[in-house]
């Protein structure tokens, strides 16, 4: 089994950064620099949808047209941490994010579909204000 914790939510203006940090813990051992990771959001009243994520076979990223050229999904296996750096942050950004990870190295087209991921973090709250 594998835990994931989300920190680094909080309350910013429009336009400011954050950045989410995901560390994982219990079964952590070289496979889990494999694993396929993945960033989902619900915003109050909607349903949770893909926000970004990284193939585990080599890194390549994904994102959501609206998150396109302003957040940046980052990989540190050294610390079994997966981060989220948010810039240029607008309303429509408040959300509950969550980590996910999947010991498939690649989902292929399912990436961003959540019933595809193993491990979820409890969320953490990203609020911007205007």
């Amino acid at each position: 089994q594998v835990q994931l914790v989300e920190s680094g939510g909080g309350l910013v203006q429009a336009g400011g950064s954050l950045r989410l940090s995901c560390a994982a813990s219990g079964r952590t051992d070289s496979t889990y620099s494999t694993y396929t990771m993945g960033w989902f959001r619900q915003a109050p009243g909607k349903e949770r949808e893909f926000v970004a994520g990284m193939r585990g076979i080599d890194g390549t990223t994904y994102y959501v047209d609206s998150v396109l050229g302003r957040f940046t999904i980052v990989r540190d296996n050294a610390k079994n941490t997966v981060y989220l750096q948010m810039n240029s942050l607008k309303d429509e950004d408040t959300a509950v994010y969550y980590c996910a990870a999947d010991p498939a190295r690649d989902l292929g087209a399912y990436y961003s579909q959540e019933n595809r991921y193993d491990y979820w973090g409890q969320g953490t709250q990203v609020t911007v204000s205007s």
